[in-house]
């Protein structure tokens, strides 16, 4: 192994064994390998790791954790023992109650089609206006990119009376319709939709013309098969952020019938039973978190792979 300036390279000769160890060695961390051979250091510094992994567990778990012991507790276990595990014994029918008494099983339905439709409006707008902006690149493209832009510094507040009094003029309100127009277009999943367009080589969709494709031919034929990870990135975060919306759902849908879970479950909690309403709260969080851990794999996929393309 020889050392040239405060670069080392490794003879070519050497055994693998040594160049291994030699490999290891040009790795740079706060803790190096000689303090590491110390015991004294190296069970603290597995201490102090432990400790940080525990601690973020119980920060990010905890809650969830509670509010699933709370879905299967009595009312009176809750208020006087919230952190014993079960005095009185697991109510399973808490679970039941929740679906039946307070309608959950409704609710839930109702934010099922409000989520399905915001997403199929999400990935329609997005793959749409992101092909406008990144592969046909029109002369008022900028211009469009721009305006689609700047919504992202407006706050959602300030629009919300003007959208309110469009959807009343337009005839939309309390129809699941005047949800999924207005959240089913978000300028952060053009944005993210655009640039992954740009990242796939030009060169496709010039060989794609000379061999007589259209616009519509190269979106289904090569966009959108190379796009699927993207599209999934875009498909899930509406999903989220369909069901966790609460102000805009519950003005533009009055009636008690055709209101989601995060709705209907504040319409409920003053007259519900308080573990019968935590059982509903964690049916509500449960199906996202389900959902989540199902494609977990396919969003960072996708999320890793924007932009990853050109190269």
């Amino acid at each position: 192994m020889t050392l040239t300036g405060s670069t080392r390279t490794l003879d070519a000769g050497a055994p693998r064994p040594a160049r291994r160890r030699a490999a290891r060695s040009l790795e740079r961390s706060n803790v190096s390998d000689a303090d590491l051979s110390r015991a004294g250091t190296r069970i603290g510094f597995r201490l102090l790791i432990g400790v940080a992994i525990a601690f973020l567990v119980v920060i990010s778990a905890g809650p969830l954790l509670w509010l699933a012991k709370s879905a299967v507790s009595t009312t009176q276990d809750i208020l006087a023992t919230p952190f014993a595990l079960w005095p009185s014994g697991i109510q399973w029918h808490n679970l039941a109650d929740a679906w039946n008494q307070i309608q959950i099983g409704r609710f839930t339905v109702n934010s099922i089609i409000l989520t399905t439709g915001e997403v199929v409006v999400a990935v329609f707008a997005a793959v749409t206006i992101g092909y406008v902006l990144a592969v046909l690149r029109p002369k008022y493209g900028p211009v469009l990119n721009a305006a689609i832009m700047a919504t992202l510094f407006i706050p959602g507040v300030i629009s919300l009376i003007p959208l309110y009094l469009t959807v009343i003029d337009l005839g939309l309100l309390d129809s699941f319709w005047a949800v999924w127009l207005p959240n089913g277009v978000s300028a952060f999943n053009v944005l993210i939709m655009k640039q992954y367009f740009e990242s796939i080589p030009r060169e496709l969709f010039e060989a794609a013309r000379v061999d007589g494709a259209g616009p519509i031919r190269i979106l289904w034929s090569i966009v959108l098969p190379m796009a699927r990870p993207i599209i999934g990135v875009v498909a899930l975060l509406a999903f989220v952020a369909s069901w966790k919306d609460y102000l805009w759902p519950l003005l533009a849908l009055p009636t008690p019938s055709k209101q989601p879970l995060s709705v209907g479950l504040s319409t409920v909690a003053p007259q519900a039973d308080l573990a019968v309403l935590m059982a509903g709260m964690f049916i509500a969080v449960i199906i996202p978190i389900t959902v989540f851990i199902t494609f977990q794999k396919q969003f960072l996929k996708g999320a890793g792979s924007a932009g990853a393309i050109k190269g």
